[in-house]
């Protein structure tokens, strides 16, 4: 039986390695191609694979296993769930790849593309720039159909150029401007904060008017300290919680 073939990474040492692998192998598994092979290659393979020792990639194994995303058989092997590409909580430790798992594993509409000014409020974030690159996209669980979030980005021009928007439908902007453009991500600064729906909002996720919303404002710098995206997500309340855990070492 093929195994399922998880993508790459270049880990953060100053970050737990469990949890960066975790991580990428969350969003490889979220967002993975609906005829992927559901069967992970082995501990040590994986371990291979990321350049990690087997007992990390054992630790990290066993986070997904906690979050239902895989179930492991002894003398079988390790499976991912068919059901693994539902939504779930948004965690945050500090690593790109976390940010992309955040935004992976759901099927991705687009509802607009195009070039204006970018907002009053974000305009500071775009020196010297009258127009930024625009995308508004819808994004459904893939089993249910149900409406998650809907997210807004502005990029500057000269990286929206190489932006392909068939990457766009298959994969989280991050992972495209990192992966697929080549952007050399610095770091990515979060804001979430409880809102009421707008009538935009309720209307695309589906949800009452004034329903409790999680909004999301990530901005992503490159490594010299450029603005490269602002993406205002808007999740469904009442499916994404919002986690963070600090290290304090």
């Amino acid at each position: 039986m093929t195994a399922f073939a998880p993508d790459s990474i270049v880990l953060n040492r100053k970050l737990p390695l469990w949890y960066q692998v975790s991580q990428s192998l969350r969003a490889s598994i979220l967002g993975r191609p609906a005829a992927a092979p559901l069967r992970l290659p082995t501990e040590e393979q994986l371990a291979l694979h990321y350049g990690v020792s087997v007992l990390t990639m054992r630790q990290a194994l066993k986070e997904l296993e906690a979050e239902g995303l895989i179930s492991r058989h002894r003398r079988r092997g390790t499976f991912i769930e068919p059901s693994a590409r539902r939504g779930a909580p948004v965690r945050l430790l500090g690593s790109v790849d976390a940010i992309v798992a955040q935004q992976s594993g759901m099927h991705t509409r687009i509802l607009d593309s195009g070039e204006g000014p970018p907002p009053p409020e974000l305009a500071e974030h775009f020196p010297g720039l009258d127009r930024v690159a625009t995308y508004h996209r819808l994004r459904r669980d893939e089993k249910t159909g149900e409406p998650t979030n809907h997210a807004h980005n502005w990029v500057r021009p000269d990286i929206a150029a190489r932006v392909e928007l068939d990457d766009l439908q298959r994969w989280p902007m991050t992972k495209v401007l990192r992966d697929a453009v080549g952007v050399r991500i610095g770091r990515i600064t979060d804001t979430v904060e409880a809102r009421l729906a707008d009538p935009e909002t309720a209307g695309l996720l589906e949800v009452p008017l004034l329903s409790p919303i999680l909004h999301y404002t990530g901005i992503t710098y490159d490594e010299q300290g450029r603005v490269v995206d602002v993406a205002r997500i808007h999740y469904r309340g009442d499916r994404f919680s919002f986690t963070v855990t600090l290290d304090a070492h």
